[in-house]
């Protein structure tokens, strides 16, 4: 009695315990990004994401942010926003330049959940290389150089994953330090 007792606590406390691990809540930009929140309720309170979240407002894409997904997503910082040439976020978020705006943002999203280790996997799987189609219809190409993980986008535009793995209700997020770009 005593061994079946032990053994359903100790069984008990991996399920439970591999959940918790699994979902872990990660710091992004000062604030928790806590799994049971969605994409947008996680992205408002990063501080390094401003500049993101303002986007995704003026392109209208909050709604789909926040619906059931999944969605990986490949969020650039706001340093990643000022590495592009001077006054091109301020032209992106007039409202006549929308449409330009919602393909940019789509462009960083992937339909489906693909935690780094499923990227890596994916890599591997392709000789050092993966592509990944985007929510816009453009593709991206994964790689790694040693254990760091990167994306280039279809200008040769390369962005290094700086959090990865941010888990979400629906779907994931990894951090990016570029803005990746499609083909015009």
């Amino acid at each position: 009695m005593k061994t079946r007792k032990f053994l359903s606590v100790a069984f008990f406390a991996l399920v439970f315990g591999a959940t918790s691990f699994a979902q872990k809540t990660v710091t992004v930009g000062g604030a928790p990004m806590y799994p049971t929140k969605n994409i947008i309720e996680n992205a408002v309170n990063s501080k390094d994401h401003t500049t993101l979240v303002a986007a995704v407002k003026a392109a209208d894409l909050v709604e789909t942010l926040q619906g059931k997904g999944p969605f990986t997503v490949f969020a650039p910082t706001n340093a990643a926003f000022d590495k592009l040439p001077k006054g091109t976020v301020e032209t992106l978020l007039k409202p006549e330049n929308k449409k330009m705006l919602q393909t940019i943002l789509t462009y960083h999203v992937v339909a489906g959940k693909m935690n780094a280790s499923d990227i890596a996997k994916a890599i591997k799987a392709g000789n050092g290389k993966a592509t990944l189609k985007t929510v816009s219809g453009g593709t991206l190409t994964a790689w790694m150089k040693g254990k760091k993980l990167y994306v280039t986008d279809e200008k040769g535009g390369m962005s290094q994953v700086t959090i990865a793995d941010v888990n979400q209700s629906n779907g994931v997020i990894h951090v990016v330090n570029a803005v990746l770009l499609p083909k015009s």
